[in-house]
């Protein structure tokens, strides 16, 4: 396999410190709110990431953290906790509100096919592993205690700037917007380990700690929870690519100052989702969430599909038209599994192995999932027995995860419940396999029937403009696509 490395901005071969063995670390939500669906572009990307590791054969371990503590607005170290913003919207408590949207997250997660992850840890589960971290690089002197505070001494370092190279310059304070000075810092770039009752009074989650009554900083707890769980070797660290910085180059100063050796080699950052008016955001806009996709008919999965159909490195940009293809497409691909035969012959082994070999080439070159889609369409094309494309597509669905097969078999019921219900009325539709047209064209009867013929010539508009043109016959009628 070969990945595109933040780090190193190249693509190389991917190496684990572990032959066979993933350990693998996924950025998860600050649970005060619903994920918005630019959020589940990254997780949809990383599930297909952890995914394809098994499928080609590795053993993986995932580990995602829930941050219920730390995270402030500005990313950085000013502005209110997120959590405690949830809070006070809300009129709840910060854990309430941490149960909610995390819960809501996962439910969101299920719609979209999205695997949970074999750790997932909140960050207050893990207080004790980020006192001790600090305590650590404090008597390393990486760390420095002033104003009520711990922060990390960036000047320690021979490189900070990980996946950018930046003038010291260009970073001064106020450049990044929400970015006040702090007196207490040494160097503008410096961060934050542990807060004490020195900032934010109103903090509701605190801990004793040897420099008083506080919590942690946001950057702190990614690195505790991957060493507990992960160990001191993380192979591939994940996050959206607004993570990098300053959220990922944190947690790599502070990781490797406290290990005394290099972390994590790979990096893997999905680009954001835009709309057409920039940045998706919670803020700004419609907020899109998995719920309004939802009630405004579109099933999850069509998301999932549209999202896979654009590489994770690329800017991909949503609009409801561009989600109505996306769909579209979705429903044409199932009918065309749906109308494959389920019994014909045998699975011709041979034939198979060769699709599973060419789609782990495929997508082993940086996660190429548009190709991986379009893996689909070749198989439904090639010369061979139906029985063995439907094997084929359930193997490649155990990494795209489409439900390929479940929603073929489900428009098959629906179409043999049709086609009963047909015959019981003495009307038959016949077409080209597309119950959604044959659903159409059977309320035309029926509003025929009623003498409701407006309705009937209302139908009839809709499908000429649909470009399908309706043969009427006495006891039914037939439809083709012109």
């Amino acid at each position: 396999m070969y990945l595109y490395n933040s780090a190193t901005h190249k693509k190389a071969e991917f190496v684990t410190h572990t032959p066979g063995h993933v350990e693998m670390y996924t950025c998860g939500p600050t649970v005060y709110h619903f994920a918005h669906i630019g959020n589940l572009r990254s997780y949809i990307m990383e599930d297909v990431l952890e995914k394809y590791l098994r499928y080609a054969g590795y053993s993986v371990n995932r580990v995602m953290n829930i941050t219920d503590v730390g995270h402030l607005s500005s990313d950085a170290d000013t502005g209110e906790d997120k959590m405690l913003k949830g809070a006070k919207r809300e009129n709840k408590s910060v854990l309430e509100i941490a149960k909610y949207y995390t819960d809501a997250f996962f439910d969101d997660c299920a719609k979209l096919n999205i695997k949970t992850p074999d750790v997932v840890e909140p960050a207050t589960n893990c207080i004790d592993e980020y006192i001790n971290i600090v305590q650590t690089l404090e008597q390393k002197g990486y760390a420095y205690f002033a104003g009520g505070n711990v922060y990390f001494d960036t000047s320690k370092l021979d490189r900070y700037y990980i996946f950018n190279d930046h003038d010291e310059d260009d970073l001064a304070i106020g450049v990044r917007e929400g970015v006040e000075e702090d007196p207490n810092k040494r160097n503008k770039n410096d961060f934050v380990l542990w807060f004490t009752q020195s900032k934010f009074e109103d903090q509701a989650l605190k801990w004793d700690s040897p420099w008083g009554v506080g919590y942690p900083g946001w950057h702190i707890e990614c690195s505790g929870i991957s060493m507990k769980h992960n160990g001191e070797y993380l192979d591939i660290h994940c996050g959206g690519v607004d993570n990098a910085f300053p959220h990922h180059t944190n947690e790599i100063a502070q990781t490797e100052s406290f290990l005394g050796h290099a972390w994590c080699p790979q990096w893997f950052h999905v680009a954001h989702l835009n709309t057409n008016d920039g940045k998706m955001s919670k803020s700004k806009g419609e907020f899109l969430t998995v719920s309004l996709l939802e009630q405004k008919g579109y099933d999850p999965l069509a998301y999932r599909f549209f999202c896979l159909q654009s590489h994770y490195r690329k800017a991909l940009v949503f609009s409801w038209e561009n989600l109505e293809n996306a769909q579209g497409a979705y429903n044409k691909l199932l009918r065309r599994i749906a109308a494959l035969n389920d019994a014909d012959g045998q699975v011709d082994e041979a034939v198979a192995k060769e699709f599973k070999d060419k789609f782990i080439q495929q997508l082993g070159n940086d996660l190429n999932t548009s190709m991986g889609v379009t893996a689909l369409y070749d198989v439904l094309k090639a010369k061979t027995n139906d029985v063995t494309k439907r094997a084929i597509l359930a193997s490649f669905d155990q990494v795209l995860s489409l439900n390929l097969l479940e929603k073929a078999a489900a428009i098959r019921e629906k179409e043999a419940a049709q086609a009963k219900s047909q015959t019981a009325c003495g009307y038959t539709v016949t077409g080209e396999g597309d119950p959604a047209i044959d659903a159409l064209v059977m309320a035309r009867y029926e509003a025929k029937k009623a003498k409701n013929f407006a309705e009937a010539d209302r139908i009839r508009d809709e499908l000429k403009a649909q470009g399908i043109e309706i043969i009427d016959a006495k006891d039914g009628a037939t439809w083709k696509r012109v």
